[in-house]
């Protein structure tokens, strides 16, 4: 587990909100030797002075609980049988107390998620069934959904759910439910990482430098980031063939009366059939036209816009569209449908737009590449020039793995095969250009330069 609750031992010392004289000396004696087991990882020595201070001065300092942590995690890790659910069920205690004693350090919603990730580990131990474990993490969702905020405990909520509906003890709706509760706090969260990621790489395409603390900052954002995006993607492929067209359609049929003005029901439903790819089936314009009857979005836009080709509807779809990191995601859909038309110009206008409303998703530059690519043989008025456009798809690859560090290993590798394929040292030289500007026609119209020798 190793969780957030261990921090820096100075931080914790500095912490005391009183004077020394007033403090309890025994307290204090224990405290400091405990501190010292603990930087030394001698857990089983830290554990006496450990619990004498939680018992005796519980609300003493919050080195208490974070410490306390690493010593039962390893006193749990070392231990077997009756011996090791007393300790699997002391910091389970644990957790309480410490939100109980520093209730402004330790949300509701984090401490009871900490306590399911607990007992979902060692549901054996403690014999727990699917049921139990899944009204543990409901608790943290419905009680404190604002601090329920782990990539790992959201993940198990959801998969214990689609277990429950596996044991016939949970229906499809409510397993559907569940996935777009779970989707909804992993956008909120990742949505905070975005727009904090995104001044630090506007400031650094600026030709700024960032301070070291700023790029930690950036790596924690996008290892976060990156967390999500795996709990989101494993979350589709646990749902799998539990949500294909047949299963949705009689489902959604069956239920569409009694829902047809619930705005949320008809959004989860219209967005889970376009998801799997159920599109092209009539229930889904239903479910969409419905919802743009009674509460227009862009989502409903969007939707009409790609079932009718109509410029109205994706002019209605940016204008209903306020928030930029959703704005952006919809002109990406929009961009990725173009490409895969291979309307590459239309394509790239989008991405662009994609780009300046959320500069650190580097995606859009991959894309950009590849279209390039595959246009490299068409866009070009000879074999050179032709291969040339291979330098530029290199470029736009490097660029994603410049302001999106998630992507910095798939970019290297993209920008290394398009450099493969560009003219190497020994054609520049038969061609005699190096240092010249080559101008890209069709619908790419970029210029590059040849490299120097």
């Amino acid at each position: 587990m190793k969780t957030r609750f261990t921090i820096m031992l100075a931080a914790l010392l500095v912490s005391f909100n009183f004077g020394f004289a007033q403090q309890d000396e025994e307290c204090m004696n224990n405290l400091s030797i405990f501190n010292s087991y603990v930087k030394s990882k001698k857990y089983d020595d830290a554990y006496g002075p450990w619990m004498l201070v939680r018992k005796k001065c519980p609300n003493f300092n919050r080195a208490i609980y974070a410490y306390g942590d690493n010593i039962l995690e390893y006193k749990i890790d070392n231990s077997t049988g009756a011996d090791k659910v007393a300790f699997i069920k002391d910091l389970m205690l644990l957790y309480d107390q410490s939100r109980e004693h520093f209730p402004s350090k330790y949300p509701l919603g984090q401490i009871l998620n900490e306590k399911a990730e607990l007992a979902y580990e060692f549901r054996k131990e403690l014999n727990m069934s699917n049921e139990q474990l899944y009204k543990m993490f409901d608790d943290a969702y419905t009680k404190d959904k604002a601090n329920f905020d782990s990539a790992k405990g959201l993940y198990t909520y959801f998969s214990l759910v689609v277990n429950l509906y596996d044991d016939g003890k949970k229906t499809a709706q409510e397993m559907f439910d569940k996935y777009d509760d779970v989707m909804e706090v992993i956008e909120g969260v990742e949505k905070g990482y975005i727009e904090k990621l995104n001044k630090l790489v506007e400031k650094e395409e600026s030709g700024q430098e960032l301070s070291k603390k700023e790029q930690r900052y950036k790596d924690n954002y996008e290892a976060n980031l990156e967390a999500f995006e795996k709990v989101s993607s494993s979350m589709d492929s646990t749902l799998g063939q539990r949500a294909n067209c047949e299963v949705l359609i009689p489902l959604y049929e069956k239920d569409f009366e009694q829902n047809k003005n619930n705005g949320l029901w008809l959004q989860r439903a219209m967005n889970r059939m376009y998801a799997k790819g159920c599109k092209e089936e009539p229930l889904f314009l239903k479910l969409v036209e419905q919802k743009n009857s009674i509460e227009p979005s862009s989502d409903t836009a969007y939707y009409l816009y790609l079932l009718t080709d109509q410029q109205k509807y994706f002019d209605q779809t940016i204008q209903l569209e306020t928030d930029p990191i959703k704005k952006a995601k919809l002109y990406k859909k929009l961009a990725d449908d173009f490409r895969k038309k291979g309307s590459y110009g239309k394509a790239r206008q989008y991405y662009t737009e994609t780009l300046k409303l959320n500069p650190s998703d580097g995606t859009p530059y991959l894309s950009i590449a590849s279209m390039y690519a595959k246009s490299a043989n068409n866009c070009g008025d000879s074999n050179f020039n032709k291969r040339a456009v291979f330098w530029l798809a290199a470029e736009t690859a490097e660029k994603a793995g410049r302001v999106d560090g998630r992507l910095k290993k798939t970019a290297a590798q993209n920008a290394a095969s398009y450099n493969a394929s560009a003219p190497q040292r020994a054609d520049i030289f038969t061609e005699g250009n190096q240092g010249q500007k080559i101008n890209i026609g069709c619908w790419i119209q970029r210029t590059i330069t040849v490299p120097n020798l």
